[in-house]
């Protein structure tokens, strides 16, 4: 039997990259599995049902039980019947990964309203809306008197949660959907989910469109460390996080090549204090030397 026997999981964005190498480690583990995928561009432009197909029915040629479904996850109405599709073809749902995306990279002061509102859209949202959901369907079975076991795994970043340059709208997006694994661990634990988020880095279609990727990849093609960044390097985690019997919840991890990092959220590393309601003259000399704390963001490149 393989680690995910029986288990039921969507996996958006499962079309191309990570997406893909998760849906295909996750049949051959065992899961019947709904490949959403819409199809667009890099940029989250157009629309093509051939990718969520295809590999839906690699799966099945392998000997493995997959549908595909090509809603957007941005999409309210599409969110709910992407949990619909896994209910309506295998029975149940144990499994949510949510991985789809795109880029509209600009320096903060180009960036447009449209740039910042697609990014939004398509991770915060949908990573929300299709856990909305699994949630709810999750919840109304734990009412029902049965044993729920299930667990997401969302897709943060390390432009989020470390910064990146000309990323604003892509970081900002990936450091909300840390929060939001940690916050909706705190809704659905008494439910019998787990959530977690991963952090990959690895080359995609995705990360092929940030400049000088090109001279990258070339210089990887060299490189006998270039294994690193495969993209099926991410997905076993990820199926171990979607197993059974993991005891991980409401974490963040960074992956890449054979390292799991674990991260820390946000915690206070210095402080100041007064007995009174400070003024602004007093905080000149108090405050001053948090421009000087040092920390370690425990950066692993």
């Amino acid at each position: 039997m393989g680690a995910l026997e029986g288990r039921v999981a969507i996996i958006t964005g499962a079309g191309r990259g990570i997406g893909r190498e998760h849906a295909l480690l996750f049949a051959r583990e065992g899961a019947k599995v709904v490949v959403n995928d819409l199809g667009g561009g890099t940029d989250g432009t157009g629309a093509d049902v051939g990718p969520a197909h295809e590999v839906a029915e690699e799966i099945r040629a392998l000997g493995g039980e997959a549908v595909a479904n090509t809603d957007s996850v941005a999409d309210w109405e599409g969110a709910q019947r992407i949990v619909q599709t896994a209910i309506d073809a295998f029975g149940d749902l144990h499994v949510l990964v949510n991985n789809a995306g795109i880029l509209r990279d600009r320096m903060i002061y180009n960036m447009s309203e449209d740039e910042f509102d697609a990014i939004v859209a398509v991770h915060l949202k949908g990573h929300f809306a299709p856990l909305r959901f699994a949630s709810a369907y999750w919840r109304d079975q734990a009412k029902a008197g049965r044993e729920v076991n299930a667990s997401v795994v969302n897709t943060s970043s390390t432009s989020g949660l470390f910064g990146n340059a000309g990323q604003s709208n892509y970081g900002a997006v990936k450091t909300g959907i840390a929060a939001l694994t940690m916050i909706a661990q705190m809704d659905l634990d008494r439910f019998g989910v787990r959530v977690n988020a991963i952090a990959p880095s690895a080359s995609t279609r995705l990360t092929g469109t940030v400049p000088g990727a090109a001279e990258r990849a070339a210089e990887r093609a060299e490189d006998p460390n270039a294994w690193l960044h495969d993209p099926g390097n991410i997905s076993p985690f990820v199926a171990y996080l979607a197993t059974a019997d993991c005891p991980i919840k409401g974490r963040v991890f960074w992956v890449q090549g054979g390292d799991v990092g674990l991260f820390q959220p946000w915690a206070i590393v210095d402080m100041i204090h007064a007995d009174h309601r400070w003024a602004v003259e007093e905080l000149k000399s108090a405050a001053a030397h948090f421009a000087d704390v040092p920390f370690n963001l425990g950066r692993p490149y």
